[in-house]
């Protein structure tokens, strides 16, 4: 398969999927006689594996490490776990970010013509009394 076909079935750009090889996040595609890339189905899972770890959430150098483990064997198992479990811990860390966020905007909202206004003015008077 061609970059455009993989692209297309893995909803992965061709940019993206370049820049994935480049830094080791798929192994290196095989290539034909004038240097193009030639996908098979294994590149293709590589692919969609790591989109769907980069989508939950797992940065550039998490999922190197993570892959890089991976390809040691089962013995890195539990270290592949840790990995997981760190960025469970982050994103409930943004979710409980996230929430006190949005409580604080609903509050507002709900208190906008006692709270948001005589702030709002109160700011609008500091910059015009400077």
């Amino acid at each position: 398969m061609n970059i455009k076909k993989v692209s297309e079935l893995s909803g992965v750009s061709a940019d993206t999927i370049r820049y994935y090889e480049r830094i080791g996040l798929i192994p290196p595609v095989k290539r034909n006689s004038n240097g193009i890339r030639n996908f098979d189905e294994e590149d293709l899972r590589w692919i969609v594996f790591s989109r769907q770890m980069r989508n939950a959430g797992l940065s550039i150098e998490s999922l190197v490490e993570y892959l890089t483990l991976f390809q040691v064997g089962n013995e890195t198992v539990p270290a592949r776990k840790e990995i997981i479990a760190d960025q469970i811990s982050e994103l409930k860390e943004k979710a409980s970010e996230l929430n006190t966020a949005i409580e604080r905007l609903e509050f507002k909202l709900a208190n906008y013509d006692e709270h948001m206004i005589p702030a709002e003015n109160a700011l609008r008077d500091f910059n015009i009394n400077r």
